[in-house]
């Protein structure tokens, strides 16, 4: 080979990952072989991600969210490796959470450069850092046990490595994880099992979630590694019924279209770990399933519940669009809403950061274009100001427009006032949106995780006399979990049990198909004029 066509095959290999970690890279199996290395679906997926986000901004700020074993710290191990190996003045900086994970990390590395046949040249090179003195770039590792490790460092490329059982988190992230400037080139991976839901990682990953961040969270579903799978013993068939409050084994291979094989493997691990809880935190099917509660500290709603009204794409959407309002002001809160007709919440949309004015114009399109029978809105805060400025537009915008006090007597207080049940009105429209999602002929949700994880957010707080409440924002936010906006706004769509005589209906709604189809574009009869009363085929409940 030529030189000329050394600089071309080089240039192909800078710009092409899973070429050069075909050709260059090498890595012991799980078998204990020594193969290049074949990116499997788990490490496909994460690339697909990250590749797209760089496409688009030109850098990558991503948190990971995994199982165990699935190649995850190999394939960034990779991709920092091409960067750094490839490129002058590119330095590669791994934050781990104890010293046998660095040793482990960094000899997936040394393995990259014994073996590369286009190996640099190394000038300094220990257990904790490679350096490629010609390039003037390195590549060093560290663990998390010391404070405000990386802080003097010019770091392109952050791979932070089982960032949930960081020590002293908050000050990596000050530090560490700020040495990488938001600049074009720039990429931070963090990536980890989980913790539980709690700390800077799961904080992070709602935000990511919740789209309150630069950085997109990536989930990998434990049955995305191929070896997740063995075959069925004689005889094997899945059970029917529901165990520990879980999904029966049908139901759970229905859900996530899994084979009999990884069936199999799911039943065999579960008899190993003896633990159904533990299973899901360590090899989760949703993000939910990854903040798994440990017994004793359940959310109020409980994760299956909100999994099945996810995963359901054909209940009918029919009657009257009852829209709930959670305001927020500038702070961190979303500005959420919820849209939802009967057994449907047909989307949840939010911003951040609006003024008075931005959420009024906004609140006044939705009603010019959605036309609900009813906005309920949160009357606390900002919330009283835009209720009484949407009111002053007219009598349509007033009868339409309905303000709630999450903090206010709940109605079953003024009508029982000594019997037992729901103290405010925030706990008394949550239980109602329980008792929706527990229907037996079937409710539905938007497939989205972060709906999911707010409304498997809060928990119940116990009172002595019985009523019933639930935990506040600001005791949420107490114990790391953020405000659930999102699952505020739907639970807003029941603040009022009221039966409606007129309200629009999308004529184009298939009555069996799936509205969460971006290209829906719904048009509107005239008013549907249906019999005033409680009861009876033409009466609506909201």
């Amino acid at each position: 080979m030529n030189d000329e066509d050394k600089l071309r095959y080089l240039a192909q290999l800078r710009g092409d990952l899973r070429l050069f970690a075909q050709q260059c890279l090498t890595v012991r199996t799980k078998s204990g072989t020594f193969e290049h290395l074949q990116f499997n679906r788990a490490q496909l997926e994460i690339h697909r991600r990250l590749e797209q986000q760089r496409e688009q901004y030109g850098w990558v700020r991503a948190l990971i969210l995994k199982g165990r074993q699935q190649g995850c710290s190999t394939y960034v191990g990779a991709r920092f490796y091409h960067k750094t190996s490839l490129n002058r003045g590119r330095n590669t900086y791994i934050l781990t959470h104890e010293q046998p994970a660095s040793d482990t990390l960094f000899g997936i590395v040394d393995r990259y450069q014994r073996n590369n046949p286009i190996a640099p040249h190394v000038g300094t090179s220990n257990a904790k850092e490679l350096e490629f003195d010609k390039l003037d770039s390195a590549y060093s590792v560290a663990t998390a046990g010391q404070k405000a490790g990386g802080r003097s460092k010019a770091i392109s490329f952050f791979h932070g490595s089982e960032v949930a059982f960081w020590p002293n988190a908050p000050e990596h992230f000050a530090a560490s994880v700020q040495g990488v400037p938001l600049e074009p080139g720039t990429e931070v991976i963090l990536e980890s099992t989980s913790a539980g839901a709690g700390g800077e990682f799961y904080e992070r990953c709602c935000d990511a979630e919740n789209g309150n961040s630069d950085y997109q969270l990536i989930f990998i579903p434990w049955w995305f590694s191929d070896e997740y799978a063995r075959d069925p013993e004689p005889g094997f068939s899945l059970s029917q019924e529901e165990v520990s409050g879980d999904m029966s084994e049908q139901e759970y291979q229905d859900t996530f279209k899994l084979t009999l094989r990884q069936m199999a493997w799911r039943r065999a691990k579960l008899r190993e770990l003896r633990d159904p809880l533990l299973f899901r935190r360590e090899y989760p099917a949703t993000v939910q399933d990854a903040w798994t509660a440990p017994p004793g500290h359940e959310p109020y709603i409980a994760p299956l519940e909100a999994l099945r009204a996810r995963k359901r794409h054909s209940v009918e959407s029919y009657g009257p669009l009852i829209v709930g309002v959670d305001p927020a002001s500038g702070g961190g809160d979303r500005f959420a809403i919820a849209f939802r007709r009967s057994l449907r919440v047909e989307k949840v949309i939010y911003r951040n950061k609006l003024n008075h004015e931005e959420a009024v114009a906004w609140l006044r399109t939705i009603i010019d274009e959605e036309q609900p029978a009813r906005m309920n809105i949160d009357a606390g805060n900002i919330g009283a100001n835009v209720v009484t400025s949407l009111k002053n537009l007219g009598p349509r915008y007033a009868n339409i427009v309905r303000g709630v006090n999450f903090g206010g007597t709940s109605e079953w207080r003024n009508a029982k006032p000594k019997v037992p049940g729901p103290y405010n009105r925030r706990a008394e429209m949550w239980q109602r949106m329980k008792q929706w999602l527990e229907l037996p002929e079937g409710v539905a949700i938007p497939d989205d995780g972060a709906i999911q994880s707010d409304l498997c957010a809060p928990k119940q707080k116990p009172r002595l006399d019985n009523f019933f409440m639930l935990e506040s924002k600001e005791e949420m936010k107490k114990r790391g979990v953020r405000s659930p906006d999102l699952a505020d706004s739907i639970a807003l769509t029941f603040a009022f049990k009221e039966y409606l005589q007129n309200f629009h209906q999308p004529v184009n709604v298939p009555r069996y198909g799936n509205l969460d189809s971006p290209t829906a574009q719904p048009t509107y009869t005239e008013d549907l004029d249906y019999e005033d009363g409680w009861g009876g085929d033409n009466s609506w409940m909201a």
